[in-house]
């Protein structure tokens, strides 16, 4: 995994590598980004989870465009906005984000894909974890796992100054 803003244009605007990650792993949802040939370009908001390494996990079900898209080609974008604040008197947007070039995993191993949901549940629902693995149990085998492999991610932010 490699974190570069070589090719980011606005070099005044780099988020460091740790800002990076705090993103990652604090922001609620992001989207995800593939090439599908029935229709070309396919973008959609998700929930997902970072592992703290080079892993992010999303979930759904074991069928649908998504994963018919990710079937066709397994290189896929992420990214994750966090906060925003329109600056309405200076025509502009305060933001930070990142993006991420992966690659996408599917039909993983059960343990790896337990891993996955229980990530998901201690992001989501940090005082219901008992409660949450258990329907993760019942519902194993109707849910999909994602892993998506982030090879690639660069980060940017806008502050503006108020004074």
């Amino acid at each position: 995994m490699i974190y570069s803003n070589v090719d980011v244009r606005r070099q005044d605007r780099l988020l460091d590598e740790t800002s990076a990650g705090y993103l990652l792993k604090n922001v609620e949802y992001g989207v995800l980004s593939m090439y599908c040939n029935e229709t070309g370009v396919y973008g959609l908001p998700v929930s997902y989870v970072w592992d703290g390494d080079k892993s992010i996990y999303l979930h759904c079900a074991p069928e649908g465009k998504k994963l018919r898209c990710i079937d066709e080609n397994s290189r896929v974008s992420f990214c994750v906005v966090g906060k925003t604040n329109i600056i309405s008197d200076k025509i502009t947007t305060e933001y930070e984000s990142i993006i991420m070039e992966c690659l996408a995993e599917r039909r993983l191993p059960d343990e790896k894909k337990m891993h996955g949901l229980s990530l998901l549940i201690e992001k989501y629902s940090p005082d219901d974890k008992e409660t949450g693995m258990k329907y993760a149990e019942k519902s194993f085998n109707r849910t999909e796992i994602i892993r998506l492999e982030i090879v690639r991610w660069s980060g940017k932010s806008k502050k503006v100054n108020n004074g």
